[in-house]
């Protein structure tokens, strides 16, 4: 990831000068941006700060300060107001979370490293200082990632200055939880610091016979002897005891959102992981610093519930309905080391980030599905769980990687910076079959490549044009998915204020395609379907008007399109058809302003969603859509705040994604948090 850096200070001379273009600063954390809601510098990649302005891509950060105003508790609340990214279509549906960029499913990531086998994981942003989103995959530094984009999550570091947050919090469908943060230095010579976070959370959801609880904790300890090495360990457990869906909604008419078509019996979702993480930092002082960073992570994935498939021709109220459960566990550990040289000529500044990857993951699963008894919706009796059910599908799968990547950032004259980069990933799949009783193996060998221009205007202004390659993570014996994208953009940081202003247009393609898609028995099976493209615009504005409000606002343009494919199983041709849940356009602004003398903050936001395919072969669509959000804050004594957050402000609802069901968009909720900092 490039940039021209922005100007520091020698702590030794006193004097300013320009660090090499990679990296704004060696020293920097990755939550100097936490008081703002305009994130001046990123994290993508892991590791390495560098310069929004100057960075040859389309991204957004979204820092603990929005997150907090918005009082975000999934990822999908914490992507709401960020162009290019889609969120909540199967929103009654709380498995996972579910948002895509650009049209394509999103690569995920903690702290640069990929989550992997973990992908289907709720996060919780009450671990993350910042969540960052970069438009348009690179798989040169990431490896293996889908072309659309990626979201990191940057977690909660210890600090070294003493503080302390605690909260409990009460809402809509009995919502309690309660949380706490506090971290400071250890010693006094104040050579090792620590960080505790947890939270506990107590609720239902909007449809009957639901829960939604969850526990979270996090610790981590910093050892920096010296200012040039800093070593960090993080240790986190998540557990989360729920349900998976309301079952969905019949197609005939609009049903009220506590209605409920699953069985009470059977409708659960269990997941529990532990992960440790482990950085280390040292500056050689030189111009070289290394960086190294590992991951373990352990995972167990239980879920099992009853949905209807409901059909447009039924007549009456009976509708069939299925049951599907999977039992999974997971193991992961992923790890790199990099090499940063920085050296400055005469008139060329040169920086070096050359490095190797290795990830090893493994998991088990076993899958079962069985129809299950209609239901009468106009009269619902639920039949319990079942007796028994057949697996129909059992596996072990490996899957190893090893990575060298290495990318070049040349910066002439303080004005042009050229950016190259390439990767290589090494990819080895075994797979057996337990039903079956076969094993299948297969390996890649991918490399994939990065260009980047960017001119520097001025101080305020930079303009880049950037072609960057994608490999999505492949299957046995089928092709990876390759991407490509070229994109031209522009960016403005005003000196006068702070805000971040960008804009980006762009050609996005991603050929051999696999899609998820309902057959007639009501399962859902890969389809392959060739080669899609997408032409687009995105516009963001980050600004912080005055020290007392603060806008965030964007919009997004897609034109979609398959290019080419294959026919589906059933016979259908989509073949010059409209990406599913892809809308043309979308919008939204968020708007938050502070009365300090009264000790009172007001946030009040809107996100537009314009119509979409819910299917590939284009033949039911969604409706335009505008949803309201708001805030209230009050200061009720010295450092004790009372927050009120109203999420879907005027109940609306509509279909968001409809299958074998259709599913609503969320509906009203209110929290009340009261939190006290020291």
């Amino acid at each position: 990831m490039g940039g021209m850096a922005q100007e520091s200070s020698d702590t030794n001379e006193g004097e300013a000068y320009r660090l090499a273009p990679i990296i704004v600063n060696a020293q920097a954390n990755a939550d100097d941006d936490a008081n703002s809601t305009v994130a001046q510098e990123l994290w993508v990649g892991g590791k390495v700060a560098t310069s929004i302005l100057d960075t040859p891509a389309s991204v957004s950060v979204i820092t603990e300060k929005e997150i907090e105003q918005r009082d975000a508790n999934t990822t999908e609340e914490v992507l709401q107001y960020t162009p290019g990214v889609v969120t909540e279509y199967y929103a009654t549906d709380d498995r996972n979370d579910y948002f895509k960029i650009r049209g394509f499913q999103a690569t995920t990531y903690r702290d640069g490293l990929t989550l992997g086998s973990m992908r289907g994981v709720r996060e919780d942003p009450y671990a993350f200082e910042r969540v960052e989103v970069l438009r348009g995959a690179n798989s040169t530094l990431f490896g293996p990632a889908d072309p659309g984009g990626s979201v990191n999550f940057v977690s909660k570091q210890p600090k070294f200055q003493s503080f302390g947050e605690g909260y409990v919090t009460y809402g809509s469908f009995d919502h309690k939880e309660a949380g706490v943060d506090v971290g400071g230095a250890l010693n006094d010579s104040e050579t090792v610091a620590y960080r505790f976070t947890g939270k506990v959370k107590d609720s239902e959801r909007e449809y009957d016979y639901s829960r939604d609880d969850s526990e979270f904790v996090m610790g981590g300890l910093t050892w920096e002897p010296t200012a040039y090495t800093s070593a960090t360990v993080i240790l986190d457990y998540l557990n989360r005891d729920s349900t998976p869906n309301s079952g969905g909604y019949p197609f005939d008419k609009e049903y009220d959102r506590s209605d409920f078509y699953g069985e009470p019996d059977y409708n659960f979702h269990d997941v529990e992981r532990t992960s440790v993480t482990g950085q280390l930092t040292h500056d050689f002082d030189n111009g070289l610093v290394l960086r190294g960073n590992l991951r373990y992570s352990d995972l167990t994935d239980d879920s099992g519930y009853v949905y209807i498939t409901d059909s447009v021709n039924r007549t009456g109220t009976v509708v069939d309905r299925g049951y599907i459960g999977t039992d999974s566990e997971a193991e992961e550990l992923i790890g790199n080391a990099m090499l940063q040289y920085d050296v400055s000529f005469e008139r060329v500044d040169s920086s070096t980030l050359a490095g190797v990857e290795y990830r090893d993951a493994s998991s088990e699963s076993t899958s079962v599905y069985a129809p299950a008894d209609p239901i009468d919706v106009a009269n619902p009796v639920y039949s319990g769980a079942p007796s028994s059910l057949t697996p129909y599908n059992s596996e072990e799968q490996d899957y190893k990687t090893k990575a060298v990547f290495l990318q070049q950032n040349l910066s002439f004259d303080d004005r042009f910076i050229v950016t190259a980069g390439v990767r290589n990933d090494n990819l080895d799949l075994s797979s057996d079959d337990r039903l079956a009783d076969t094993s299948s193996s297969d390996d890649f060998s991918e490399t994939s490549v990065r260009g980047a221009l960017t001119y520097i205007v001025n101080d305020e202004i930079s303009t880049y044009v950037s072609m960057v390659e994608s490999v999505a993570p492949p299957s046995i014996g089928t092709d990876p998915e390759r991407g490509e994208q070229y994109e031209l953009g522009v960016k403005y940081s005003p000196i006068a204020i702070n805000a971040l202003f960008s804009a980006a247009i762009y050609d996005l393609t991603k050929k051999d395609i696999s899609i998820r898609v309902a057959q007639d028995d009501g399962t859902i099976e890969s389809e392959t379907i060739g080669k899609s493209r997408v032409r687009g615009l995105d516009l963001e504005a980050k600004t912080e008007l005055t020290d007392n409000l603060s806008l965030t606002g964007g919009y997004s343009y897609m034109d979609t399109e398959v290019v080419r494919a294959e026919p589906l199983r059933d016979g259908t041709n989509i073949e010059g058809n409209e990406f599913n849940i892809a809308p043309k356009h979308s919008a939204s602004l968020w708007s938050y302003y502070t009365l300090p003398n009264l000790g009172m903050s007001f946030g009040l936001g809107a996100r537009y969603t314009g119509t979409y395919y819910f299917d590939a072969a284009n033949t039911a669509k969604s409706e335009a859509a505008t949803l309201f959000d708001a805030a209230f804050s009050y200061r009720v004594f010295r450092n004790t705040d009372l927050k009120v957050n109203v999420s879907n402000l005027l109940d609306e609802q509509h279909v968001v994604g409809s299958g074998t069901a259709d599913y609503y968009n969320q509906g009203r909720e209110i929290t009340a948090r009261l939190s006290y900092s020291w």
